[in-house]
């Protein structure tokens, strides 16, 4: 019954809208909730208030929509040839271009009207966040490094959290800030690697194309590199027995991640970057249990 109710949603006449925002796929929307949520209990010292709580969720919500948005009309020309893309509303007809275009600047409306209920300094740097997001999609049709444009853009959401929380943006935002980045490096890449072989048919770039047949040693050393983060972190900031346990679950699941992508197989990377979603829950968990315990 849920499936049929599902399909019937999406298949509907407001189905090509939901799957231009991309509702029927919400992995987007858990990468970039878990992050915001780390900065929100972090700097709520494990009971951020309801409040922002409730703001920022929708506006991860909201803003995970636009960005698709704009990332489909960015790629409105390309995806038509990729036989993965080839389907989406834009590429298939079903949602003009100016319409889509619309829809971007109403959801950017709709965040802008949330974050107007925090304080000014939120405010300030939303208009960040909101050039972050809106020109990420263009990146990758000069530069091999779209996945760092994308981390960016994905963790912009820790220092606006912070700021609602506290009225300032801490050190340890900053540290997040760039762990994040780091793992989005990571896990897009892994996603660029499902999509290597359509990307240099149609000529878009990515770090997985950059990295060539070093990607999966590199990949590693990113991950080692997230893992030290997330230790470094926990000594500075937040040394609990339940921070650390987490860090350590964080290394087994990127080992996962790296046997999964071995062989480079498509499916496989594909599947690798999905599960990147126990790493943000875990490293969440890890900064509830480390405040809410001590």
């Amino acid at each position: 019954m849920e499936f049929r109710l599902t399909a019937r949603i999406f298949d509907g006449p407001a189905g090509p809208w939901l799957r231009l925002m991309r509702f029927d796929r919400p992995i987007g929307i858990a990468l970039l909730l878990w992050p915001t949520w780390w900065a929100l209990f972090l700097a709520g010292a494990g009971a951020p208030s309801l409040k922002n709580l409730a703001i920022f969720t929708a506006g991860v919500i909201v803003m995970r929509a636009a960005g698709c948005v704009i990332n489909d009309y960015a790629d409105r020309e390309l995806d038509p040839h990729v036989e993965r893309t080839s389907r989406r509303p834009l590429a298939a007809g079903e949602i003009a271009p100016r319409q889509a275009l619309a829809l971007f600047f109403g959801l950017l409306a709709i965040a802008f009207a949330l974050v107007l209920l925090t304080d000014p300094l939120t405010v300030l740097l939303s208009f960040v966040g909101a050039l972050l997001a809106g020109s990420y999609p263009f990146f990758k049709r000069f530069t091999h490094l779209p996945q760092v444009v994308l981390g960016a853009a994905f963790g912009w959401a820790i220092p606006m959290a912070f700021a609602a929380e506290l009225g300032r943006i801490p050190e340890a935002a900053w540290w997040l800030y760039g762990i994040n980045l780091v793992w989005v490096l990571v896990y897009d890449t892994e996603y660029a690697m499902a999509d290597r072989a359509d990307d240099l048919a149609v000529g878009v770039k990515s770090t997985a194309i950059l990295f060539g047949r070093f990607d999966v040693p590199i990949l590693a050393a990113l991950m080692g590199l997230i893992v030290a983060g997330l230790w470094l972190f926990g000594l500075r900031f937040l040394p609990h027995p339940a921070w650390y346990a987490a860090v350590v679950i964080v290394f087994g699941l990127l080992q996962v991640q790296l046997w999964r992508i071995r062989d480079r197989d498509p499916q496989a990377c594909f599947r690798a970057f999905l599960s990147n979603h126990w790493v943000g829950f875990t490293i969440w968990m890890g900064v509830v249990g480390a405040l809410w315990l001590r």
